[in-house]
């Protein structure tokens, strides 16, 4: 298992970690967390969250907010939902990414597979083709109904099943 338990992944300014760490518990305070888990990641403006609440509905809830009151949201620049933790081991990475997607994967639905890391040798390619190989599902690298993400931090590795507007792009909502 991974060090830390997360599910939610937040990006922010480096040197800005603090002030996103009070903004996150903030606004996660408004929307009904008074609990909420923040610990610095390994990589410098990374975060690593644990909700009480759905993070698939707070990330889109905190973008609302961005909309409506930018300058509420000042240092929280990305949110992206985080479906499992697991260790930093590729099989079990493989095992926890299949698992996930044959369970949230339709049929029918396309996928792609991202792989997003930092502070780990684990080749994202070899990731990949292990993962695609165990996956029946159709691919489809430019318009995916899904998208199979995996984020490597170190020894945090958190793996999803997003569809693209699932991760919350804060400098997009407010620069649009």
């Amino acid at each position: 298992m991974s060090s830390v338990e997360f599910n939610l992944l937040v990006s922010t300014y480096r040197n800005r970690e603090d002030d996103c760490i009070s903004e996150l518990w903030y606004l996660f305070r408004e929307l009904g967390d008074d609990q909420l888990e923040v610990r610095r990641a390994l990589v410098p403006g990374l975060l690593l969250v644990k909700t009480r609440l759905n993070p698939y509905e707070a990330s889109k809830k905190i973008g609302e907010i961005a909309r409506e009151r930018p300058w509420d949201v000042r240092y929280t620049l990305k949110l992206t939902p985080i479906d499992a933790v697991t260790s930093d081991e590729v099989e079990e990475i493989k095992r926890v990414a299949v698992s996930l997607a044959n369970e949230k994967i339709g049929e029918g639905e396309t996928y792609r597979i991202t792989v997003n890391k930092r502070a780990s040798n684990i080749s994202s390619r070899r990731l990949i083709e292990e993962i695609a190989k165990e996956v029946n599902r159709k691919v489809s690298l430019k318009n995916p109904d899904k998208i199979l993400q995996i984020e490597i931090i170190g020894k945090d590795v958190g793996v999803s099943i997003l569809r693209p507007e699932d991760v919350v792009s804060i400098v997009k909502i407010t620069t649009s």
